[in-house]
C-alpha cells in the first residue's frame, strides 16, 4: 500500500476512531476498524517461541535456544532461518507482531533477563538481531526490537533512573537497535525504565534519533503498562499504549486533543504508523506471502532446533581432547545431575512457552549410545525444596480421572461457573467468566515417598488450601508489587507443610479471591520432604567411578535466573560445585555441561578436562548435546559474554539503583572493554570457545590508508592443523586515536585515558568485524572481515555528530577478545564526512 493510498484511509476516520486505535484493545490485541477494512493486530511474546494469545499449556509452541544461545553461535544465517521458523509458529497461531528481539546488552552478568539478551557487544547484538529480525519480516510477521533503550537489569525495572552520556548511548546501547532498524524492524518498544530523568514512553530519543536520522518507519509500542501518564507520553513519538482496553490514553486522549493540549498531527502520525504496520502484516488486506517457504520451515522444525543445540554451544575447555567421545570404546556412562532430567530450556517470566515435548540430556545421551553402552543415572543431590507447579506425571483430575488438575470458576456462593481440564497446577490465564471471584485448582495427587511435603498456592488475595478436606492455609495476602511478571505471570508463593504417605491418593484444594487489580494467575506447586544430601553425594561418586566416563549436568534455578529481578549471586546453587568436585575426583574422564542462561562462577573449572557451556538450549537439548559429546557435530559456539573467575573481579556489576537512579559511569567501557580496562582475567574472554580441531593463524592483511567513512576488508590466512573438518570464527578488533577534549565517560571511569596520536588505552580495543570459515584436516582458508565506514568513528558530545579522527589505527586478529595473535595497522586519512542524516540537536535531559 502506498503512502497516498495510507492517507486516503486515515482521512475516513475521525478524532474518536484515530484515538481509539492508539489504546490496545484487550492485553493481546488492538482494535478493529471495519470503516478501513482493518481488523485486529495480534501481539505475542517471545523471543525463544510464540506463545500466542493466550497462556495456556495446551497450545504448545515450538522452544528455541535462548538468545544467548543463538548469540553463542555467530551465525547469523542460522539465526535467520530460526527467526523464519518463528515466523511460521506466529503465522500458525494467528500472530502478527512478535515481541522480540531483545537488543538490551550484558552489562552486568547479575543482570536476572540476561538469557533473552543477545551479548554483551554491540555489534555483535546488532547483527544477531538483524538477522533474527530478517528471518521473522521474510515470513510476514513484524518483529518488534526491544527495549528501547538501556533496559539492562530487573532491579525496579519500572521506575529506574539510567543515567548514561550520550557518547556511551550512541556507541553502544543504542547501536543495536540502529542496526536492527536499518534492517528494517517494523515495530519498536519502549521500556519501562527512565534515561536521564526521562520516563522513555515519553523520551525523546524516540523522535531523534530514532525516527527522524534513522528513519524508523513503523510504530513505537510500549512494553505492557509502560504507558503511565497522559499528556507527555502522547506529545511524544510514542504511538501504541499496551495493553487495553485500560490505559491514560484511553481515559484522557480524546478530550486532550478537542482541548489542544495534543496536536491533531501527531495523533495522525501515530494512526498512520499503526496502519503501516498493518499493511505490511496483512492486517489491511491479504496477509504478504512469505520471501521463504513457510511449509518446508515447518517441516524440519525439530531438526532445525537440534542443529541449533548444537551451533551455540560452547566448549570452554578440552584437556587431552577428552571430547568427542568414542562411543565404540564406552561400555558404560554415568550421567549425573538434576538438570540432566529436568533441563532447563528457556529463561522464566513473560517469554515463556510451552514445549510439546523436551528431550533432556539424559534421553539424549541414552538414545544416542542405543544400547551400545550402559547408561546409569543418579541425582547426585536432593530435591532442592523448591515447590514446583503440580504436573501430569503424578497428579490427575477428580472429575475425569485424566492425568493433569481441575479448574473452576466460581461465583461468590461458591457455586461453579466454568470448569475445564488442564495439564499443570500453574495457571496464569484462567478463563475469564462474568461473575468469577474465586479460581480453584483440584488434583488428586498421589506421592512416592512418605514424610513432610511442602504444598504452596500462588497469588494474591485472599488464599485458601486444604489437603483431604482439611483446610491448612487461609490467609490474605495484599498486593505489593506492580511489576507486571510478579503480578500477572509469576506470583510468590504461601506455603505450608503437611504429612503425606507414598502411594496413598489424596485430594488437594487451592483457592484464590479474584480482588480487582490483583491479576488472576494461581499455582497449585508441591516439593516432596528433603533427602539425605551425603547419600546422594555418595551414589553420584560411586557411580562416576564405576563408569568409563562421567557427564554431570549442572546449572541455574528459576528463582536464580528469571525476569522481574536480577540475581544476588554468581554461583551456582544448591551443592553443585561440590558435586562436580566430587565426580571429577572420581573419574578423570569427566564432562560437565552447564545449563544456564548467564555467566556463572566455575571454581572447580581446571579440575574438570572437559567443559560444555550449554546455555537455555530449548526443546531438542538432549539430541543436540548428545550430537556434541559424540562427535556427530562439532560445538559451534563461541562466548557473546565475557566470564568472571570470581564475582570481586568483575569490572561493571552493579544492577541495584541508589535513590532510584542507576549511574552507568563506566561509560563505554562495557564487557570485555571494562575487563582490559581493569587488568583482571577473566575465566573465559569474550569471543572464546573451542572446536574438535586446531588452528594456526597466519597474516592478516588490510589498505595501508582508508578515506573516513568507507569500509574496508582485512584478509586473515589461518590453516586447520588438526585432524577433523572444523569450523572457525575469525575475530578483528581495532583500537585507535579516542576523540580529542574530555569525554563524560572518560571523567567519570578509572583508568588510563588516551594521550597521543598512538593508541595507548587497550580498553579502546572493539569488535569490528568477524567472519566464520570451514576447512578441512590441514587446508589453508583466507578469512575476509568486512569493516563498516563507520567502524573507527566517535560520537562527540560537543557536536552531536560522528567524528572521525585521522591517524594510525591497529587491528588485532584471532579467536576471542582476549587471544589475538595477529596485528596490523591502517592510517585513517581525508576531513572526516559527516554522519548520515542532518545533524541533531541533543536529545537527551
Amino acid at each position: 500500500m502506498t503512502e497516498e493510498e495510507i492517507g486516503h484511509l486515515l482521512e475516513k476516520l475521525d478524532l474518536r476512531q484515530k484515538v481509539r486505535l492508539l489504546t490496545g484493545a484487550s492485553n493481546w490485541r488492538t482494535h478493529p476498524e471495519p470503516a478501513l477494512g482493518l481488523r485486529a493486530l495480534t501481539f505475542s511474546d517471545g523471543p525463544a517461541g510464540v506463545r500466542g494469545a493466550a497462556w495456556d499449556e495446551r497450545d504448545t509452541s515450538l522452544v528455541l535456544p535462548s538468545p544467548s544461545a543463538l548469540a553463542a553461535s555467530w551465525d547469523e544465517e542460522l539465526v535467520t532461518e530460526l527467526g523464519g521458523l518463528l515466523a511460521v509458529e506466529a503465522r500458525r497461531k494467528g500472530v502478527d507482531v512478535l515481541l522480540a528481539p531483545t537488543l538490551n546488552l550484558h552489562r552486568s552478568p547479575l543482570g536476572g533477563r540476561h538469557f533473552e539478551c543477545f551479548s554483551e557487544d554491540p555489534l555483535l547484538t546488532g547483527r544477531t538481531g538483524a538477522a533474527l529480525v530478517r528471518g521473522i519480516q521474510g515470513g510476514g510477521v513484524a518483529a518488534t526490537a526491544k527495549h528501547f533503550v538501556a533496559n539492562d537489569a530487573e532491579t525496579d525495572r519500572l521506575t529506574v533512573d539510567v543515567r548514561v552520556d550520550e557518547r556511551t548511548l550512541r556507541e553502544v546501547y543504542l547501536a543495536p537497535f540502529e542496526a536492527v532498524v536499518e534492517a528494517g524492524a517494523w515495530a519498536v518498544m519502549s521500556a519501562y525504565n527512565r534515561v536521564n530523568g526521562v520516563t522513555m514512553a515519553a523520551g525523546l530519543l524516540l523522535t531523534e534519533p530514532l525516527k527522524g536520522e534513522w528513519g524508523f518507519t513503523g510504530p513505537v509500542v510500549s512494553d505492557w503498562g509502560a504507558v503511565r501518564s497522559l499528556l507527555d507520553t502522547a506529545r511524544a513519538a510514542q504511538d501504541l499504549a499496551m495493553p487495553g482496553p485500560e490505559s491514560p490514553w484511553a481515559d484522557g486522549l480524546f478530550a486532550a486533543v478537542q482541548q489542544g493540549l495534543v496536536p491533531v498531527a501527531r495523533i495522525d502520525d501515530k494512526v498512520r504508523r499503526l496502519l503501516r504496520l498493518a499493511d505490511r502484516v496483512g492486517a489491511l488486506g491479504e496477509r504478504p506471502v512469505a520471501r521463504r517457504p513457510l511449509a518446508a520451515a515447518a517441516a524440519d522444525g525439530r531438526g532445525l532446533l537440534r542443529r541449533a543445540v548444537a551451533a551455540g554451544t560452547v566448549l570452554l575447555r578440552n584437556e587431552g581432547g577428552l571430547l568427542p567421545l568414542d562411543p565404540a570404546r564406552l561400555r558404560s556412562v554415568a550421567v549425573i545431575g538434576p538438570h540432566a532430567t529436568a533441563v532447563r530450556i528457556q529463561g522464566g517470566g513473560s517469554a515463556e512457552v510451552f514445549p510439546a515435548s523436551v528431550v533432556p540430556p539424559l534421553a539424549g545421551i541414552t538414545a544416542a549410545l542405543d544400547g551400545s553402552a550402559e547408561v546409569t543415572y543418579v541425582p547426585g543431590l536432593p530435591p532442592d525444596g523448591r515447590p514446583r507447579p503440580l504436573d501430569r506425571s503424578w497428579t490427575r483430575d477428580p472429575r475425569d480421572s485424566e492425568p493433569g488438575v481441575l479448574v473452576r470458576l466460581l461465583d461468590a456462593d461458591g457455586t461453579e461457573l466454568h470448569a475445564e481440564h488442564r495439564l499443570s497446577g500453574r495457571i496464569v490465564e484462567p478463563a475469564r467468566v462474568p461473575g468469577a471471584e474465586t479460581v480453584e485448582i483440584r488434583a488428586l495427587i498421589r506421592p512416592d515417598r512418605d514424610g513432610d511435603w511442602t504444598l504452596a498456592v500462588g497469588g494474591w488475595g485472599p488464599v485458601t488450601l486444604s489437603v483431604a478436606g482439611r483446610t491448612v492455609l487461609n490467609g490474605t495476602f495484599p498486593l505489593d508489587s506492580d511489576d507486571p511478571t510478579r503480578v500477572h505471570v509469576a506470583p510468590p508463593y504461601r506455603s505450608v507443610r503437611v504429612g503425606l504417605t507414598a502411594g496413598t491418593e489424596v485430594e488437594v484444594v487451592a483457592r484464590r479471591g479474584l480482588a480487582p487489580g490483583t491479576g488472576v494467575a494461581t499455582v497449585l506447586a508441591a516439593a516432596p520432604p528433603p533427602g539425605d544430601p551425603a547419600a546422594e553425594l555418595a551414589a553420584a561418586v560411586a557411580a562416576a567411578r564405576d563408569a568409563d566416563a562421567a557427564v554431570v549436568v549442572v546449572g541455574t534455578t528459576e528463582e536464580s535466573e528469571s525476569e522481574g529481578r536480577d540475581r544476588d549471586s554468581l554461583a551456582l546453587p544448591d551443592g553443585q560445585d561440590a558435586l562436580v568436585r566430587a565426580v571429577a575426583r572420581a573419574n578423570p574422564r569427566t564432562v560437565v555441561i552447564l545449563n544456564a542462561g548467564a555467566p556463572v562462577t566455575l571454581p572447580w573449572r581446571a579440575e574438570v578436562p572437559a567443559l560444555l557451556l550449554a546455555w537455555f538450549p530449548g526443546q531438542e537439548a538432549g539430541d543436540g548435546l548428545a550430537d556434541v559429546l559424540f562427535g556427530h557435530t562439532e560445538p559451534g559456539g563461541r562466548l557473546p559474554t565475557t566470564w568472571a573467575a570470581a564475582r570481586e573481579d568483575v569490572p561493571v556489576l552493579r544492577t541495584r539503583p541508589e535513590e532510584n537512579s542507576l549511574v552507568y559511569a563506566e561509560g563505554p567501557y562495557v564487557g570485555y572493554r571494562a575487563w582490559l580496562r581493569s587488568g583482571a582475567t577473566p575465566a573465559y574472554w569474550f569471543g572464546h570457545g573451542l572446536g574438535y580441531t586446531t588452528w594456526s593463524y597466519g597474516v592478516l592483511e588490510a589498505p595501508e590508508r582508508v578515506g573516513a567513512g568507507e569500509p574496508f576488508d582485512v584478509r586473515i590466512r589461518l590453516r586447520n592443523t588438526g585432524a577433523r573438518r572444523g569450523r572457525e570464527v575469525v575475530q578483528l578488533y581495532l583500537s585507535g586515536p579516542e576523540p580529542s577534549g574530555p569525554e563524560p565517560s572518560q571523567a567519570e571511569s578509572s583508568g588510563p585515558e588516551p594521550s597521543g596520536p598512538e593508541p595507548v588505552d587497550p580498553s579502546a580495543r572493539r569488535l569490528v568485524g568477524y567472519t566464520a570459515v570451514v576447512a578441512e584436516p590441514g587446508e589453508e582458508v583466507v578469512a575476509v572481515v568486512r569493516v563498516d565506514g563507520r567502524a573507527p568513528a566517535r560520537w562527540s558530545t560537543e557536536r552531536h555528530r560522528w567524528e572521525w579522527t585521522p591517524g594510525n589505527y591497529a587491528l588485532h586478529g584471532g579467536r576471542s577478545a582476549g587471544d589475538l595473535p595477529l596485528g596490523g595497522t591502517i592510517t585513517l586519512s581525508v576531513t572526516p564526512p559527516r554522519s548520515p542524516g542532518p545533524t541533531t540537536e541533543s536529545a537527551l535531559h
